[in-house]
């Protein structure tokens, strides 16, 4: 199945639901979840069912639309403050990925911005504004994937970790796009490596599913033989996605990545982060400024196994992110440009912040 075809997350032909694929299920089972309570939303959003800095970006963007739609009131400062209860709850969802509170702070610039309007007509325009963030998602990717490819020599090895693929994004992904666009011009010639990335397998469901269905050259590794990988010269460059960016140029991606980096930077091979201009937020001076989600120990002992395999009550550490330096950084794509160091000043000439 080519993952391009699917649809990661839309709103309904009668914009009575959103349409999410539930990522929990793949590669073996391809459903799609029709949700439309803010309490699914949230659900779907805190437990992966979509997942991936963009696409819960779009989730946002439909979420707050379909639930603004439904506010009974004429009264825009009625109609304002229970978007905003909304809008505090959906954000409460994951604390790492800029993108949730980007989507949902442009979806109240756009309310306020039409406060004069009737509030039938905002509610026309929050939906309009959603499919707009959805739109520029795919544009974005792609540019993201073109400049990548520019990067690409045919004979590559290509080396990523957890999933910033189509199915993280509206299409074509952000750390995949190179890829796709490799593929629409004509270039096959090239393999590429999934980290398993360990303890939700999103490179091993996820990744190895989609570029393995699109045709791509594509083999399946365990976290811990990147190096191994790596030394015996298979690997020329390193794609990866992110989450959020600092200022300076640190980037908080899937746990795993940093040490990805420090692997790639010891064989002295180019390791490049792919990101969306509206991951990076210049607020927070420098990666350890940026919050690191903890999620559940289960996830670790027992999640994707027939009976538990860690002894009852160990204490597990399991951080969903972790930050790579920006000094182990070649190079971060974003659609307006390809950002090297200092990336604060990079960030500063392509209109970023």
């Amino acid at each position: 199945m080519n993952a391009l075809e699917l649809n990661t997350v839309r709103l309904s032909e009668d914009r009575s639901c959103l349409e999410i694929l539930d990522q929990t299920l793949l590669p073996g089972t391809v459903k799609v979840l029709q949700i439309e309570k803010a309490e699914d939303i949230f659900e779907a959003i805190r437990y992966l069912r979509v997942r991936g800095a963009p696409a819960i970006g779009v989730c946002a963007g439909y979420g707050i639309a379909l639930l603004a739609s439904r506010i009974e009131t004429q009264d825009y400062e009625t109609f304002l403050e229970r978007f905003l209860e909304q809008k505090t709850y959906l954000a409460s969802s994951r604390p790492t990925a800029v993108n949730l509170f980007w989507a949902l702070d442009r979806m109240e610039r756009t309310l306020r911005t039409h406060a004069d309007r009737p509030v039938g007509e905002i509610k026309e325009i929050l939906f309009a504004e959603a499919q707009a963030i959805r739109d520029e998602d795919v544009a974005i990717s792609r540019s993201i994937g073109e400049i990548g490819f520019g990067l690409l020599k045919p004979g590559d090895g290509i080396l990523t970790h957890c999933n910033a693929g189509t199915l993280a994004t509206a299409k074509y992904g952000t750390a995949t796009a190179p890829m796709y666009m490799a593929l629409e011009h004509g270039m096959k010639d090239f393999r590429v490596y999934c980290d398993e990335t360990r303890p939700l397998l999103q490179g091993a469901r996820l990744t190895a599913f989609e570029l393995q269905g699109a045709g791509i050259d594509t083999t399946l590794i365990c976290d811990n033989m990147a190096s191994t990988v790596m030394k015996s010269g298979l690997v020329n460059l390193v794609f990866v996605g992110c989450d959020r960016v600092a200022a300076n140029g640190d980037t908080a991606n899937k746990i795993g990545t940093s040490g990805v980096a420090v692997l790639a930077r010891h064989y002295g091979i180019p390791f490049y982060v792919c990101a969306p201009s509206s991951t990076i937020d210049m607020t927070l001076a420098a990666g350890e400024q940026i919050p690191i989600e903890e999620r559940a120990a289960e996830e670790v002992t027992e999640m994707w196994y027939k009976e538990r395999m860690a002894p009852e009550g160990v204490k597990v550490y399991n951080p969903a992110f972790d930050v790579t330096d920006h000094s182990l950084i070649t190079g971060i794509i974003t659609e307006k440009g390809l950002c090297r160091a200092p990336f604060g000043q990079a960030f500063k000439e392509l209109g970023i912040g």
